[in-house]
């Protein structure tokens, strides 16, 4: 049985940090999820607009497609994805297993975070939307929230736990034999 995780929340939150830290220290196949989306949507946010439930729809469905893949081949997979919205994290899942790693924080802090990245086409103007988008996992909802307040490496640390214990807790119960008691005649 392959484990499929998701690294969610709004952008600038580290989902890709934490994402390659579960691939590079549990050895999960990892995809970049911005690299799952057509250009339109790149250019769409580039020029500061926010990406509506129409444009998500087919850059979900080919993140999930792409999970259900690797679950054939039995590869542990790990994907950055807003997964903003339950709706959202609905199709991920679909015909799949996926545990959630939410990572939470203040839009202030992200934002600050958000502004001092270069070289990505979303603009911190976005964030905005996406925090209004956003909606925390739900208690029958498979996954963990880690809070990004702390140092990378703490975030880090907290994410790749949860993972490694989700991942323990898959593991089948061995086999264990019945001792045969001999019935009298």
């Amino acid at each position: 049985m392959s484990i499929h995780v998701v690294v969610m929340g709004v952008a600038g939150c580290g989902k890709s940090t934490v994402a390659e830290a579960i691939r590079d220290r549990l050895g999960y196949t990892m995809a970049e999820g911005d690299d799952f989306h057509p250009q339109a949507n790149i250019d769409k946010m580039s020029a500061g607009h926010p990406l509506t439930d129409e444009d998500r729809w087919p850059w979900l469905r080919v993140i999930n497609t792409w999970m259900v893949a690797r679950d054939a081949l039995d590869q542990n997979t790990v994907v950055s994805s807003s997964a903003l919205k339950r709706a959202y994290r609905d199709l991920l899942r679909e015909n799949v297993d996926v545990f959630f790693v939410h990572l939470a924080g203040s839009q202030e802090l992200i934002y600050s975070r958000l502004s001092a990245r270069k070289d990505h086409f979303m603009p911190p103007s976005l964030l905005a939307s996406q925090f209004a988008d956003l909606q925390p996992l739900q208690p029958d909802e498979n996954g963990v929230v880690v809070p990004v307040d702390g140092t990378i490496e703490e975030v880090v640390e907290q994410a790749v736990a949860a993972v490694r214990a989700y991942q323990e807790s898959k593991v089948p119960e061995p086999n264990v034999p019945v001792a045969k008691v001999p019935v009298a005649a």
